[in-house]
């Protein structure tokens, strides 16, 4: 099934109070100039729109109407130049709004209620605005006329409807999309039942509206509920939307298996080719890489990203050049964010950075992208870390063996390149930070204060949770559990630079926290100890230090906490020598060689032998400087 491109409306130009009225010429014109758009020939509908204004003048139909059919006559190419002629028709004062008026054809019978037509201008800016992936400018756009439903006929207030469901859908507002449907349907004069009824023809059930917007009514209705998990029956005829929806839905039911092969399903060389088939590609392409990501082949998936990123590139190749409604086809930025999830699994930090960058220039109020940011760069410094651990360190550095701070190093690129590095990864847990409380304070909405009547929630939609677009909408605990990540990464990368106050700081928070899962809530304990016990020994504040490196709490983990891919602690034994190695450093410092030196030799765990064998050699040449500087001379 084909469903109709959102396109700018050509409207009627009906008598005005300050206008002559339109005698039978006029009408003649009217209906010719109608019947040359509908028929594609631009030119001749210009000529005719230019001599109505030398018989009526100039006024802000005429203007409208002009500029729907220059932007029809360069191939629906050139929409800057009709946003900017309805943006100058909006700024006009004196545009009599309530006199603009749609018929599906022009006659000379006099126009009916034109009140509803003074929709046309502005839906069509909001058309403009959502084929650029300018969502939220759109809905700002066509919130006035959502509002007024009331007072349009039928076919309006189903194209209104359906740009509208677009909108929310395409800004993960589920729940705003499905309640915002039931009261479109009811004004409509049917229901989600009857619309989505195995055997209903959506043209019987709608016979007022267009037959292609009927079918893509019933197409966004059926989406509506499945990705608000309601119980729907997607057919199966055939078609790529219906496809993909049920693709969608198996998706959703956690059947992958299913999901995958109901994509295999879709041929792509049966259709009409060209930029079409461009789309299925890439439709198909980052569907199956999401399928594999969800069950764990990382590096397939990846392989699906990159090919969805190919097929795009044909999409958006002549962007200039294309038309309004192939604009909306690019899916750049959505792919490369799924794109860098899967290089990070894959342990390719570079290439995860590097892909997050392109959506952040869209995205950049997402905590979560700036939190996969920050961790492609402590994965980035990780494996250097350990790459100089194997191989040693550079011949410019050298190691200072209480310390674990960066030193500073001269990058060869440009400080206003973004690079994986610590400082940027401090940046963007800043900025994860600020946006994350910001949210945390918006997630708990009252359910009453959604309720109301229809009117109400026709103005007042409920709230969607979507701050982390272009993902799904989060709940409150996964925002907690993000929050508990942002503090844990946020300590680690404060006490890699240096800045041992923050570290702290997080560390502290992090052991505050408390609404998260049990699953989570030990190893939280375990790095919130260790980091704010190293910040505090760092600031030579070693009495409150010692506190948190006490072993006691690490024998409350299991054998679960120790299952994270890549974490080096795989055993509670690894965990109790890195807390115990830890006291000893602290001790040390304080200056019980002794105790220290008992400590170290517990400590049998491969994970720390070559820091125990180094700790145990600074402690002996410290004992026997003291001791050389108390022996009796001669």
């Amino acid at each position: 099934m084909e469903t109709p491109e959102e396109t700018p409306v050509t409207p009627e130009i009906p008598n005005s109070p300050e206008k002559p009225k339109i005698n039978s010429q006029d009408y003649r014109l009217i209906s010719k100039a109608n019947d040359d758009f509908e028929s594609g020939n631009y030119d001749a509908c210009l000529e005719i729109l230019e001599q109505l204004e030398l018989l009526r003048g100039s006024d802000s139909k005429l203007l409208h109407n002009r500029a729907v059919a220059k932007f029809y006559k360069t191939q629906c190419r050139n929409h800057d130049e009709l946003l900017k002629s309805l943006e100058e028709l909006d700024d006009d004062k004196t545009l009599n709004r309530c006199d603009l008026a749609v018929l599906p054809q022009m006659t000379s019978s006099p126009p009916p209620d034109p009140g509803p037509s003074a929709m046309i201008p502005i839906y069509n800016k909001a058309v403009i605005f959502y084929h650029r992936h300018m969502f939220e400018t759109a809905l700002l756009t066509l919130k006035p006329l959502v509002q007024k439903l009331d007072n349009c006929d039928e076919c309006s207030i189903a194209l209104i409807g359906v740009l509208m469901l677009r909108l929310l859908l395409a800004t993960n507002r589920l729940r705003k999309a499905y309640d915002f449907l039931e009261i479109l349907l009811q004004k409509l004069g049917t229901s989600t039942l009857t619309l989505t009824a195995e055997d209903s023809n959506p043209q019987e059930v709608l016979p007022g509206i267009d037959e292609n917007l009927a079918r893509c009514l019933k197409l966004l209705c059926m989406l509506s509920m499945v990705v608000n998990r309601k119980v729907v029956l997607v057919p199966e005829d055939g078609t790529t939307e219906f496809s993909a929806l049920k693709a969608h839905q198996y998706y959703i039911m956690k059947d992958f298996q299913m999901a995958a092969k109901q994509l295999k399903k879709i041929n792509v060389d049966s259709y009409r080719g060209g930029l079409y088939n461009h789309e299925l590609n890439t439709l198909i392409a980052n569907n199956m890489g999401i399928i594999h990501l969800r069950v764990r082949h990382y590096a397939i998936a990846a392989k699906f990203f990159q090919n969805a990123i190919i097929f795009d590139k044909h999409i958006a190749a002549n962007l200039r050049q294309a038309e309004l409604h192939q604009m909306s086809s690019v899916r750049s930025c959505e792919i490369l964010y799924n794109l860098g999830i899967a290089m990070l699994h894959l342990r390719r930090p570079k290439e995860a950075f590097q892909s997050f960058l392109v959506p952040l220039k869209t995205y950049h109020n997402n905590p979560r992208l700036w939190l996969r940011i920050a961790e492609a760069c402590i994965m980035e410094h990780e494996l250097r870390r350990v790459a100089e651990e194997k191989y040693g360190p550079s011949s410019s550095q050298k190691r200072v063996l209480f310390s674990n701070r960066i030193p500073y190093t001269e990058s060869s690129q440009s400080a206003a390149v973004p690079e994986p590095t610590m400082p940027f990864a401090a940046l963007s847990l800043r900025n994860a930070l600020f946006l994350t409380r910001a949210y945390s304070h918006q997630v708990n909405v009252t359910t009453s204060s959604e309720e109301g009547n229809e009117e109400e929630t026709c103005k007042s939609i409920p709230t969607d949770n979507n701050f982390c677009n272009p993902s799904g909408p989060v709940t409150k605990e996964s925002l907690d559990i993000m929050l508990s990540a942002i503090y844990a990464a946020y300590s680690y990368v404060s006490l890699r630079l240096g800045d041992y106050v923050t570290a702290l700081e997080m560390a502290q928070e992090l052991l505050k926290t408390d609404k998260i899962s049990d699953a989570h809530k030990q190893v939280i304990r375990l790095l919130a100890h260790m980091y704010a016990g190293e910040a505090l020994t760092m600031m030579d504040k070693l009495a409150e230090a010692r506190p948190h490196f006490e072993p006691t709490f690490v024998s409350t983990l299991n054998t679960f906490d120790f299952e994270t891919k890549d974490w080096h602690l795989k055993s509670l034994d690894a965990a109790q020598n890195v807390v115990r190695y830890n006291l000893a450093v602290a001790l040390n410092l304080k200056g019980d060689f002794e105790v220290a030196k008992s400590l170290l030799n517990t400590c049998t765990h491969p994970i720390v032998a070559s820091k125990v064998f180094a700790l145990k050699v600074h402690i002996e040449k410290t004992q026997a400087a003291a001791a050389s500087l108390i022996a009796p001379r001669i």
